[in-house]
């Protein structure tokens, strides 16, 4: 986790909101991200998505079985989906999302019939070191 944290710190940094994750299998960093939706003018650049990629390119497979996800925030609705798409065994979360989450709030990615693979769940590690990150960016953008 101090790894997405550091990814998260370091999006800050360049504007971005700060959101890291990381990819781990079997004890090995797999890859790091932070946002990168400003930066690269891309929606879908979330740290979740940039790390299953990272991941997937660096294993040379669309599916990473085995591995675990951390990242500071509770993933949305279209990262949640990349998690079950990308068959993650764990997803450990800092802060939950009560507004855009998509695991324990809004859409329930999980829950639903129609998801094929649900990985073991995590949530609130860390919680006030996210929040807080996440509080001191917005109050210095307003």
């Amino acid at each position: 986790m101090d790894l997405a944290f550091a990814a998260a710190r370091e999006a800050a940094g360049l504007g971005e909101v700060p959101v890291g994750a990381v990819v781990v299998q079997d004890g090995r960093v797999l890859a790091v991200a932070g946002n990168r939706v400003e930066t690269q003018a891309d929606p879908t650049a979330h740290a979740e998505i940039l790390a299953i990629r990272a991941a997937a390119a660096a294993l040379g497979a669309p599916r990473l079985e085995g591995a675990d996800l951390y990242v500071t925030l509770e993933p949305c609705p279209m990262c949640a989906a990349a998690i079950a798409h990308a068959r993650l065994r764990r997803l450990y979360f800092a802060a939950y999302d009560p507004k855009g989450g998509g695991v324990e709030h809004g859409a329930r990615v999980f829950e639903r019939a129609t998801c094929h693979h649900r990985p073991e769940i995590y949530g609130g590690l860390r919680e006030n070191e996210a929040a807080g990150l996440l509080r001191d960016f917005f109050r210095d953008r307003r």
